[in-house]
């Protein structure tokens, strides 16, 4: 089974919401690293940005400098694949789609990892 790290930011105030919707939606396979489960490591940090004409910010306004209090939040995907959905894993997409849905900004920043085994 394939397995990622996924990285996304988020407002400091956000973070333990996204991260029990993420791990309620997907109790076996978000968030499991052996026998436990919930496990994520969060960093806190500022994020910078400056909305662009077009863009519907959550926090700032459109052609203003803006910084936020944000966590860094690391999460273990183990993922089926690409396409399917088993109960060996689960499709990865599927895990951003909820994340961009339930994180506040317009437009989530996220990274996925490729984990290889040892």
């Amino acid at each position: 089974m394939p397995k990622y790290k996924l990285v996304f930011f988020t407002p400091r105030t956000s973070t333990q919401a996204i991260l029990k919707h993420l791990f309620t939606r997907f109790p076996n396979h978000v968030g499991r690293i052996g026998a436990y489960s919930g496990c994520a490591f969060v960093s806190p940090g500022t994020g910078q940005f400056v909305p662009l004409e077009g863009a519907n910010p959550a926090i700032g306004a459109v052609g203003k400098a803006e910084q936020v209090e944000e966590d860094r939040v690391e999460i273990l995907v183990l993922a089926a694949g690409a396409t399917a959905v088993s109960d060996a894993g689960v499709e990865l997409t599927s895990v951003l789609r909820e994340l961009q849905k339930v994180h506040p900004y317009e437009e989530v920043a996220y990274d996925v990892y490729r984990l290889e085994d040892f």
